[in-house]
């Protein structure tokens, strides 16, 4: 049931996940297999990425929020975002600030660094397993 991957700073995107609000596919395909394509498209692009993983997962529960992602590294505070278009615009936005947060402490970025594209995107945070955070 579960896959070991890398323990680095990682987006963990689920390759299931609704297309839209209204729509489960696109041409057949699901909005989170998209994301998922998208996410490796630029990540290849540049060299800026390179520290940060793209992993992929069958369903991140968060179904009622379209096209989500995973954001964690170890012993930082994670992050679930969703309701992304699943194109190269939001996939550059979510790795933006995925190289932020790699470079962060703790897994905060200020605000003042996050891309536009992840504005309102945010679903839970969730704390390093053995820590809480304030």
């Amino acid at each position: 049931m579960l896959t070991r991957v890398e323990d680095g700073p990682a987006v963990v995107a689920c390759n299931t996940c609704r297309h839209s609000a209204d729509a489960r596919e696109q041409d057949g395909v699901r909005g989170g297999a998209l994301l998922v394509g998208a996410l490796n498209a630029v990540k290849a692009s540049d060299p800026k990425y390179a520290d940060v993983a793209v992993q992929e997962m069958a369903c991140l529960f968060a179904c009622t929020e379209h096209c989500t992602v995973h954001l964690r590294a170890p012993e930082k505070v994670g992050y679930v975002l969703g309701r992304f278009t699943p194109d190269e615009a939001s996939a550059r936005a979510i790795l933006d600030y995925a190289v932020h947060y790699a470079a962060s402490e703790h897994g905060r970025v200020p605000f003042a660094q996050w891309p536009q594209g992840v504005k309102g995107h945010f679903i839970t945070r969730t704390p390093p397993p053995g820590f809480v955070a304030q």
